[in-house]
């Protein structure tokens, strides 16, 4: 009985420092943030007033907000599918075609991890630059002299999509490195069954490596679909600040603006709701979605 409870209190000693942080740094703010949405108030000076649900019936009403959700749900769909799909290929490449030089290649498509948002919002910003950027001085090669520049970034109509690039290049060659290791723990012996049946690599890869290694897909995806609700929001504010005209706000950042650039902290807090309810919620959503039976071999 002794030894029980001294096991007890060892066990609680140690998760305590753990859990009084947690419940600073993040269980009491996200009540904070809760509760302050149902006020009125600029964040610095002033009387709060309580609202009530105002803040969320006004946001059902603003243009901005409307368009900033579709942003963000543009920007979750195009870059998981294409960041996951690319990731899963370079990937299976390296993996089992004999490539010289892997490790190298290994490198090369981590290193844009490895760099700042900073860092890639500025390389980007010069690859788009309309007078001298990388990306049309190769087009000029095609098109007449007097033709007039593409506004990568200054385009309403394609200004996101050249936040959808940035994001890709940024996430491929983390996930890639993920889903080797995976892919490198998959027996040998199962592909050389498949050989020896006559299966193209391309049928093993959907047959054999996707099934043993979806434990890990599943758990990434979930994971990089809420990580890119922040990362949306550090290229955005690097790159363009939301412009032009709010065609590029997303989520955190139009609740930035509006929290601490506008003066409407309660109704930034608002937002924040939002987002933490659509995350939640899109987190259950994956999780059921990509449910599947664990295979074992």
């Amino acid at each position: 009985m002794n030894k029980r409870k001294g096991r007890g209190r060892f066990i609680f000693f140690c998760l305590a420092p753990a859990l009084i942080l947690y419940t600073i740094f993040m269980i009491y703010p996200t009540v904070k943030v809760f509760e302050m949405s149902l006020y009125k108030w600029t964040g610095f000076v002033g009387e709060k007033t309580f609202v009530g649900i105002n803040n969320f019936i006004i946001l059902l009403e603003d243009d901005y907000f409307l368009r900033s959700l579709q942003n963000s749900i543009l920007l979750i769909v195009v870059v998981t599918v294409f960041t996951i799909s690319l990731s899963l290929t370079f990937a299976g490449i390296l993996t089992r075609e004999k490539i010289k030089g892997q490790s190298i290649f290994r490198i090369i498509f981590y290193i844009p991890n490895i760099l700042s948002i900073v860092v890639i919002s500025a390389i980007f910003s010069a690859i788009y630059d309309p007078a001298n950027g990388l990306l049309n001085s190769f087009l000029a090669l095609f098109k007449p002299g007097d033709a007039e520049p593409v506004y990568w970034l200054g385009d309403q109509k394609i200004v996101i999509y050249s936040i959808i690039i940035a994001m890709i290049w940024q996430a491929v060659g983390y996930y890639m490195v993920m889903y080797m290791a995976s892919m490198s723990a998959v027996p040998v012996s199962l592909y050389e069954c498949a050989d020896l049946e006559g299966a193209s690599h391309i049928k093993q890869f959907f047959s054999i490596t996707l099934p043993l290694i979806w434990t890990n897909i599943r758990t990434t995806l979930t994971f990089f679909i809420i990580s890119t609700i922040n990362l949306s929001f550090m290229i955005v504010k690097a790159m363009t600040d939301g412009g032009p005209d709010g065609s590029t706000e997303v989520f955190l950042s139009y609740m930035y603006k509006q929290a601490y650039t506008n003066s409407s902290y309660g109704y930034g807090m608002a937002i924040g709701v939002v987002v933490f309810a659509f995350s939640f919620a899109l987190s259950g959503i994956v999780n059921g979605v990509t449910k599947r039976e664990n295979l074992e071999y």
